[in-house]
């Protein structure tokens, strides 16, 4: 009886167990799809435009969280240059990117990424094509600059400036040699007049009857 009681009381439980597991396998795919979706764009995915728009507009499901890093939106031309102009602005359930003003013609990328009314970020790409695209607007030449006249001959031509003779290299010679006699000759005068007032004074010292008598 204990074993059939305890049998009765442990179905419940197991009823239970499998009620909550397919619960939560059922949970999370509704969870996942409670994020804000994408219900249309300009330039829609896969269509075709003449030439590139002014601005690219996402509308979701609805209202997205805004901040900063929260939206992100990337186009890029068909060599994989980037073609936005400026961030995007949220404005309520409606994303809008700037674009540049001229773009070729070919297929463009778009890839964007927000933040849902639920907190979650959610993200996803499309493609759009350019039929014609658009050339940058040529920018007007610059005028061609004023012709300098060319300047007279008595302008152009270069001053002469005052030059200060040099000295003749003779004349600087000649006083040399002259400085050097007289210098010579000055140098023999004065050994003249030594010597010559040497031997007078021995003369002078040496006079006879100068030495004293030898008588007693």
């Amino acid at each position: 009886m204990k074993t059939k009681a305890l049998r009765l009381s442990a179905a419940p439980v197991a009823l239970a167990a499998t009620l909550l597991a397919a619960f939560l396998v059922l949970a999370s795919p509704l969870s996942a799809s409670a994020h804000d979706a994408l219900t249309s764009s300009n330039p829609a995915a896969d269509s075709e435009v003449e030439t590139l728009p002014a601005e690219l507009t996402l509308t979701f499901s609805a209202k997205l969280i805004d901040g900063e890093g929260a939206t992100e939106v990337v186009v890029t031309d068909s060599a994989g240059n980037a073609v936005t102009d400026g961030p995007a602005t949220v404005d309520g359930a409606v994303v809008t990117q700037p674009l540049v003003s001229s773009a070729p013609a070919g297929e463009y990328h778009v890839i964007w990424k927000v933040v849902s009314s639920d907190g979650h970020p959610t993200s996803d790409e499309f493609f759009f094509t350019v039929t014609t695209g658009s050339s940058p607007t040529p920018t007007e030449q610059p005028s061609a600059a004023p012709t300098t006249a060319a300047p007279s001959e008595a302008a152009s031509a270069t001053p002469e400036g005052t030059l200060t003779p040099a000295p003749d290299a003779d004349d600087g010679s000649g006083s040399t040699v002259w400085i050097w006699v007289i210098s010579i000759v000055g140098i023999l005068v004065a050994v003249g007049v030594a010597v010559w007032l040497s031997v007078r004074g021995r003369r002078g010292g040496a006079e006879p009857g100068s030495e004293p008598s030898s008588e007693r």
